[in-house]
């Protein structure tokens, strides 16, 4: 009997927990940009090329428009996605790094989706703030009843009623968000089993202390119950048998082996990717490694395989632009130019890879180039406003004596990074040397009168 009292109370503490993370995460959520958010965000032509191939079909089955939602990647070994809000999905590197197919991916972004078009985080927040009051009550009179009786468990019994409800409600959100983003993969023909295989391999650690547990399966519960519903209706779609093309695979592997060249210790990728293997993906992850090995000869034996790759590939614009990031980050920005520029023709003009020439042609130090990085960086900021271009564009601004521009530009990328008060000082400053009405004049106004939200 007293085992079992223990347990139960283990549960609470457990239950009490994670609706306490629940809570503060949407609080977070609700008051910070995405690339403010305090998450290690990464950036990558290729990742993001994918995962947005992988997401467009989904998105659009779910109503949510071309270009309404964006993918974050989130630098992290463990297994994870989630959203915080209506704008954005984050998936951890952990999650690409394990999933062995596109399918994978693809199911645990239509779950997400399903939570956007849901409109469950919304709903969480509102069921948050209601409870927040319900709280407070159960609080005021639960002390009441603990001094006239002296009975001391009516606040913990009531705020634990209140945490049961609301971790109801979200494994409630979590079987809706399964047959949602099972809707969307049979409106795009594909198959369910990738978000099956998902959840059957975290619905083991289910058994194990929440210690040891992936965040995905703190945050997703995998009930036994929604487990076997979500199984009946992924057999039964007639789209099961459906596989990912050979080409989308390919690309799925070359970004399992780019994330692990990158972030993994080499001599874990060279275990894992031997001389022995002799694939496309293995020698991209080879390369890569290699550079990030460091030491004597590291930059010209890594070039000399990615030239490899280059003239079995020639049309393929992520070999050029990672020759171009090798030689940037072996300060050799003017020599990275050239297959920079060649990533860029290949790849029709993707943002990050013009932010990518542009801060080489800014490294090279050479004046006359100083207008053509500037124009590359407002045009990558029309596509995707991000910090690193912000500080490039400053930089060039500084350069040609536009001390305004420099300012404002450099307030915006304050403001995307999250320092609500360097960013206002900025514009400030740019604010007075600008017209006044003026549409830069309106940004750095916006700036200086933002708040943070204090909904939570």
């Amino acid at each position: 009997m007293l085992q079992n009292r223990n347990t139960g109370r283990l549960r609470s503490v457990s239950a009490r927990l994670a609706a306490a993370a629940l809570i503060a995460a949407i609080a977070v959520g609700s008051a910070l940009p995405a690339s403010a958010q305090g998450l290690p965000l990464i950036r990558d032509s290729e990742i993001e090329d994918l995962l947005s191939d992988y997401s467009r079909p989904i998105f659009k089955a779910a109503g949510l428009g071309d270009g309404r939602v964006a993918i974050r990647i989130v630098r992290s070994d463990m297994f994870n996605a989630f959203v915080l809000d209506g704008r954005n999905v984050f998936i951890h590197t952990g999650a690409l790094m394990q999933a062995e197919t596109p399918n994978q991916v693809i199911g645990v972004i239509a779950h997400e989706a399903g939570h956007i078009a849901g409109g469950h985080l919304a709903a969480l927040r509102a069921r948050i703030a209601r409870d927040q009051t319900r709280a407070l009550l159960v609080r005021l009179l639960g002390l009441g009843v603990a001094i006239a009786t002296g009975a001391g468990q009516a606040v913990f019994a009531g705020e634990e009623l209140i945490m049961r409800s609301l971790l109801a409600e979200r494994r409630s959100q979590e079987a809706a968000a399964d047959q949602a983003g099972l809707s969307y993969l049979n409106a795009t023909r594909q198959s369910g089993r990738g978000m099956l295989e998902t959840f059957e391999r975290f619905a083991q650690q289910e058994y194990i202390s929440d210690a040891q547990k992936d965040p995905f399966v703190r945050s997703h519960p995998v009930a036994t119950d929604r487990l076997a519903q979500l199984r009946e209706l992924v057999h039964r779609s007639t789209h099961y048998g459906a596989t990912d093309p050979p080409q989308l695979q390919l690309r799925h592997d070359m970004m399992r082996a780019k994330l692990a060249g990158y972030l993994e210790r080499p001599q874990l990728v060279f275990n894992r990717y031997p001389a022995s293997d002799t694939s496309l993906p293995a020698r991209y992850a080879r390369a890569i490694a290699r550079f990030m090995q460091g030491g004597q000869g590291a930059l010209r034996t890594a070039l000399a395989e990615i030239d490899v790759l280059i003239r079995e590939k020639p049309d393929n614009p992520y070999f050029h632009e990672l020759k171009g990031d090798f030689l940037t980050r072996a300060g050799k920005s003017s020599e990275a130019i050239a297959p920079l520029r060649q990533a860029l023709r290949l790849s029709d003009g993707t943002h990050l890879i013009r932010v990518q020439l542009a801060s080489a042609l800014l490294a090279s130090d050479n004046p006359g180039v100083v207008n053509e990085a500037a124009d590359l960086l407002r045009k990558s900021l029309v596509q995707d406003e991000n910090p690193r271009a912000y500080r490039a564009l400053a930089d060039a601004n500084y350069r040609l004596g536009k001390q305004a521009d420099a300012d404002a530009a450099i307030a915006q990328a304050y403001f995307l990074e999250g320092d609500v008060k360097q960013a206002q000082n900025f514009a400030q400053r740019a604010q007075r040397a600008l017209r006044k009405g003026s549409p830069a004049w309106i940004r750095m106004d916006d700036i200086i009168s933002y708040k943070p939200d204090s909904d939570l």
